[in-house]
This record gives structure tokens, C-alpha cells and sequence, in this order.
């Protein structure tokens, strides 16, 4: 019984070590919490914590899927494998969270950018959950050149 519960810790991911895992779920944290964090200074509905789980669950089912694709059992050909699909529902679910934080009021709409930050936040989870670290960064730098260069050219 030990031992077996012992070999579900052993590798997080079929293919991938804990150190692996492990700096690829923080980028996504810290990555995912500096949009947040612009948004929280700015005083937005979904902040830090919000930007940071999102991209820490786009991470983490990516991670599984993942470890459903190097898993041996799903080497059976009566089981459709499709990526594609955890960024569909990754993307359909921050989609559905960051429609709640847009509202109209007349001809004013409010929460549009803080709504692109979640979608964002949710593509850098699935970068860094596939390991294009640099690419998440990029984006992450990006998002924040955009946001402050933005509200100073506006100001």
C-alpha cells in the first residue's frame, strides 16, 4: 500500500520531473501575477489573486494533458487524443470568468482590458504548463509595455 502510494508522488507528470513541473506551475504564478498586479494597482475587479489562478489552472490542465498524452495506457487506439482541446477550454473558460468583469452602462463599457488581462493570463498558463517559458515572458513583459504605455500616452 505504501509503495504504491509512494509511486503517484514520484512523477508529477509522465515525462517530466518534479524540478520541471515545479518551474513551470511558479512561472505561471508569478507570470500570471504581474498582469494581476497591474490591474490590482489600477484597481480593477479581477487582480492579483484572479490573474494568478487563472494562469495557475491554464498551467496545471495543461500539465495533465500532458501527462495523458505520455501516459502508456492511453496508447490505445480506441482513445482520441486532441491537445487542441485543452486550449479550447482553457481559452472558453477564462472566457466565461472575464465576461462577468465587462458591463455596459450606455455608451460606457468597463472592464474590457481586465477581461483580455484574464484571457491572457490563461495563454501564458498554457505556455508555461508547455514549457515556452521565454515566450510567456515575453508576453507577460509585453502585456505590461502595453498597459502602462497606454495609460500614459492617454493621460
Amino acid at each position: 500500500m505504501y509503495e504504491m502510494l509512494r509511486a503517484q508522488f514520484e512523477t508529477p507528470v509522465p515525462g517530466l520531473g518534479w524540478d520541471v513541473t515545479i518551474l513551470r506551475l511558479v512561472a505561471a504564478v508569478i507570470l500570471g501575477g504581474v498582469i494581476g498586479y497591474e490591474r490590482e494597482r489600477q484597481r480593477k475587479q479581477a487582480g492579483l489573486r484572479t490573474h494568478i489562478m487563472i494562469a495557475l489552472a491554464a498551467c496545471l490542465f495543461t500539465l495533465i494533458m500532458l501527462g495523458l498524452l505520455m501516459n502508456p495506457l492511453a496508447d490505445d487506439d480506441s482513445i482520441r487524443k486532441d491537445p487542441i482541446r485543452v486550449i479550447e477550454a482553457v481559452t472558453a473558460g477564462v472566457a466565461f470568468l472575464a465576461a462577468g468583469t465587462i458591463f455596459t452602462s450606455g455608451n460606457d463599457v468597463k472592464g474590457l482590458t481586465t477581461g483580455a488581462g484574464m484571457w491572457l493570463a490563461g495563454a501564458i498558463g498554457v505556455a508555461c504548463g508547455l514549457g515556452h517559458l521565454g515566450l510567456a515572458t515575453l508576453a507577460a513583459l509585453l502585456a505590461l509595455v502595453v498597459l502602462w504605455l497606454v495609460r500614459i500616452t492617454a493621460e
